[in-house]
């Protein structure tokens, strides 16, 4: 009755995958399996067949109802699950590999896909230019195109053609310019799309626009919404929708190179591996619940999933340890210029920032607060921060900037401790040696002791000859910031620590942002709960919450509140 029920027939002798179907306790995990993998629905079927299980045939399971010593229940409800799950993955390979995933997601503000809306924005930036890109999204977009180039047809797909571009309600010319076709899903977005590349006036850009609002069924996009299609439409998913943020808002090159890396899916593909592993080890502790009293079951079923947890472990401990590095890179180092009254440090401020930030006086004294600003430090990113001199007996305002200066010290990833090169043998210097350069362990930085890089200033005024006056000093760096001599040793050695607090996004993925760390973080905690359990059903569940966790990592399951705030980052037209 069941396969007559359902339409099905049941597989001939030695199926393994019908078998290894009935591993997967819930149907929605066979959902999972089959819907957020970047690979088609074949292949995540194929991935359940790595169950140690000898094959049987259809018709054995259906005889195993029957089954007289006590195990009814259990195979009643593992057959049941096995339908429905076998369903889910028949619908799926009914809409085929490449069709789009429904957007199920309820209360956001967005249209989802299929609401039938078209989009258009203007993509390149605001303000008088020689080019811009206005772009459209949305099964509409044929009939836009055709309604400000008539009588003119579409141009062959993804080929740059020549257009007058005219107002469709009162046929005026508005521009000659390239047009593009896009049609779907071969798009960015999934859907059909067009391109107006139009002379970069104001003039020119606001009557194409208007143009397109007068059409039937366009209407503005929303920051960001071309690309939540493109999400919805599974054309990116979460963290290559990140890095495309990123990269729109990178200042460096060390940053670019970073966010052009998570475009390409090097974090998602990582932890889509991840998942693999975890569905394997899944499938070989169910498999161990399913058939442990039977006699064809692989022997150490549990020690493989053990073996696959522990490696796992590790490797989420390596890049949780080096979360902090890719949120450096993000959002930048914090740089902390210290020392002593009058040693030079808002001359180097100044001068690493290429501006004049700071007030510069011969006068004790002059800064008196924190004074940051965000630079570019040998293509790292950094807040360069410039601080009152550090010293005893002064009044109540410059004691307030003191304590402040030694506030700052406390927060940064990198300091950059400045020292007269004439004047070492004063007290404020001495102080300043032992109190900060010492104890941060000045160039060799070890465990978790603070990177200092010591700058004796004012080498031009050393006498002729005296390359190192004071070598019984730690490792420090000669510069003079009136000449600039020295400048390049000390953006070498700026470039060497940056490279080791905001990491090489040449060796691997980084974290960039706190909810990728959350997220790695509960897949840990629940491998965690997964060693510690003693019941196999409480074991199993804790593999299906850390894999729930990497699913959301790359945008499977999020609330529609983290997803608003991503994509808020965007501009309108992207």
């Amino acid at each position: 009755m069941l396969l007559e029920e359902h339409h099905f027939t049941a597989p001939q002798p030695a199926s393994p995958r019908l078998l290894s179907l009935s591993l997967a306790s819930r149907s929605e995990d066979l959902q999972w399996i089959g819907g957020t993998s970047s690979k088609g629905p074949n292949d995540n079927r194929e991935l359940l067949s790595t169950c140690p299980v000898t094959p049987r045939s259809g018709r054995d399971l259906l005889q195993g109802l029957a089954d007289p010593h006590g195990r009814v229940g259990r195979r009643v409800a593992g057959c049941e699950s096995m339908w429905r799950g076998l369903w889910t993955l028949v619908s799926r390979a009914a809409r085929g590999p490449h069709s789009p995933r429904p957007c199920t997601r309820q209360g956001s503000r967005y249209p989802g896909p299929g609401s039938g809306a078209t989009i258009f924005a203007l993509s390149s930036g605001q303000g008088r230019c020689g080019i811009a890109v206005i772009r459209t999204s949305g099964p509409a977009s044929g009939h836009a195109l055709r309604s400000l180039t008539a009588p003119r047809d579409l141009p062959p797909a993804r080929k740059a053609c020549l257009r007058l571009l005219s107002d469709p309600r009162s046929g005026e010319p508005l521009d000659r310019a390239l047009v593009l076709w896009f049609p779907g899903p071969q798009s960015f977005t999934g859907e059909d799309c067009t391109e107006f590349h139009v002379h970069g006036g104001p003039a020119v850009v606001s009557g194409v626009l208007q143009a397109l609002g007068s059409v039937p069924g366009l209407r503005p996009a929303e920051a960001g919404e071309f690309t939540r299609r493109a999400f919805a439409h599974g054309k990116l998913s979460l963290t290559e929708v990140e890095g495309l943020a990123d990269l729109i808002h990178a200042e460096t090159e060390a940053q670019r190179r970073q966010a052009l890396r998570q475009l390409d899916g090097e974090l998602g593909d990582l932890c889509r591996g991840w998942a693999e592993t975890l569905t394997k080890a899944l499938a070989h502790v169910e498999a161990y619940i399913d058939f442990s009293e039977d006699d064809n079951l692989e022997e150490g079923v549990l020690d493989q999933a053990d073996s696959e947890v522990r490696k796992l472990e590790v490797a989420l401990g390596v890049h949780l340890r080096d979360a902090r590095r890719g949120q450096r890179l993000r959002s930048g180092a914090h740089v902390v210029v210290a020392g002593p009254p009058n040693a030079g440090k808002s001359s180097l401020v100044n001068l690493l920032s290429r501006k004049p930030v700071s007030i510069v006086s011969p006068e004790p004294g002059t800064t008196r607060d924190v004074l940051e600003t965000p630079v570019d430090l040998a293509g790292f990113p950094a807040l360069l921060s410039d601080t009152a001199g550090l010293r005893e007996g002064v009044g109540p305002v410059e004691q307030e900037g003191v304590r402040r200066a030694q506030k700052r010290l406390e927060q940064a990833d990198l300091i950059l401790a400045v020292l007269d090169a004439t004047d070492l043998a004063s007290p404020a210097s001495c102080n300043f040696l032992d109190t900060v350069v010492i104890p941060a362990g000045a160039g060799n930085p070890s465990g978790n002791s603070q990177r200092l890089l010591l700058v004796l200033n004012k080498s031009d005024l050393l006498p002729a000859g005296c390359s190192d006056p004071h070598p019984d000093l730690p490792s420090h760096l000669l510069l003079s910031c009136l000449t600039g001599e020295g400048l390049d040793g000390l953006l070498e050695a700026l470039k060497k620590e940056l490279a080791a607090l905001c990491g090489d996004p040449s060796t691997g993925p980084l974290l960039t942002r706190s909810r990728h760390q959350h997220h790695l973080q509960g897949c840990l905690d629940a491998l965690g709960q997964y060693k510690q359990a003693r019941d196999l059903a409480l074991a199993a569940e804790a593999l299906r919450v850390a894999r729930g966790h990497l699913s959301r990592l790359t945008g499977g399951g999020g609330t529609e509140e983290i997803l608003d705030i991503i994509f808020r980052d965007f501009c309108v037209g992207k």
